[in-house]
């Protein structure tokens, strides 16, 4: 008998066996879990917290449809695959003998998209029904290399947005998806994390290239409630990152951005009364009213861009009820 298989059979049977399960988390894990079918009913409806998240590129396979999903009436806390998250679902977890859900988790991957659709997701009207119904829901959404036109369908204007956390290897975010989340979320946002690590001997994208305002500073000014922003991998000019910090003050708890991303003016650099790097960390660090500095090794960052770690900060996300 193969290991994988076996694995399998004793995961179905410790599901088939489980009485009072309250926590299902199958992340690093779903190439052996075929269906959800080995819970019974009874188990489904006490279970509160359900993450199906894949560590491996995504592929075709649903775990779970939303007919299963109606089974799962005190669920406080969902984390699935964006793709599979469908407007059928969204409409489930609206029935009245569904508990509130408080916390949902989508990973946007380009490979799922590919493989799969966006054709089934929920529309604005979708969601406007589901936060009526959930009225402390909260959503976190963690996008892979994802292009800007499938951004543009995937961020509805009524969705819950707490957190957003974007890694590029392939394909950097747009400028234009910086401003519309700050625009559309600035009730609920509070982390904003912005990763890249593709590979340019021509520097970091730069977003408030071509633009009247630097996007990340007007989204610190926008987004009253931010308290985490992460930034590795595009440019950040000094004189913005002193805005951001004097825009958000002592409510901006965490404000992470690797050395190697700042950049300063010709202004800046030729004032031989100054040095530019003492005078960043000195105004940075008053705008927070704490001692800040520049993270110097991409692995300080609290925020992984690790695959491997990217599920810790969805299950903290889930925790946090």
């Amino acid at each position: 008998m193969c290991f994988p298989y076996r694995i399998q059979q004793l995961f179905e049977e410790i599901l088939s066996n489980s009485r009072q399960l309250k926590w299902l988390s199958c992340g690093f894990m779903l190439e052996i879990v075929t269906s959800l079918s080995s819970l019974s009913n009874a188990v489904a409806s006490t279970m509160e917290h359900l993450s199906l998240l894949d560590n491996n590129i995504p592929g075709n396979s649903t775990l779970i449809t939303a007919v299963e999903l109606g089974d799962f009436v005190n669920l406080h806390s969902l984390a699935l695959d964006f793709c599979d998250f469908t407007a059928e679902m969204a409409r489930v977890l609206t029935d009245s003998n569904h508990v509130p859900l408080q916390r949902l988790s989508l990973l946007v991957h380009s490979v799922s998209i590919m493989h799969k659709s966006l054709d089934n997701m929920p529309n604005d009207e979708h969601w406007k029904a589901l936060s009526r119904k959930s009225t402390n829901l909260r959503v976190y959404i963690m996008a892979f290399d994802i292009k800007s036109e499938d951004m543009l369908k995937i961020l509805k204007p009524s969705i819950p947005l707490e957190r957003i956390h974007f890694d590029s290897y392939i394909t950097c975010v747009s400028g234009a998806i910086v401003d519309l989340i700050s625009r559309q979320y600035d009730k609920f946002l509070t982390h904003f994390i912005l990763m890249n690590d593709v590979i340019d001997t021509s520097g970091f994208p730069d977003l408030s290239d071509n633009r009247n305002e630097d996007p990340l500073v007007l989204l610190a000014w926008r987004c009253t409630k931010l308290s985490l922003l992460a930034i590795h991998g595009y440019t950040v000019w000094a004189h913005n990152l002193i805005a951001i910090a004097r825009l958000r003050g002592s409510d901006l708890k965490v404000l992470e951005v690797t050395e190697e991303s700042i950049d300063f003016d010709q202004g800046e650099l030729a004032d031989q009364d100054v040095d530019p790097v003492h005078n960043l960390i000195e105004q940075v660090s008053l705008g927070l009213g704490q001692p800040w500095h520049a993270v110097m090794d991409i692995e300080s960052l609290s925020v992984f861009t690790e695959p491997n770690r990217h599920f810790t900060e969805m299950q903290s996300f889930s925790e946090d009820i």
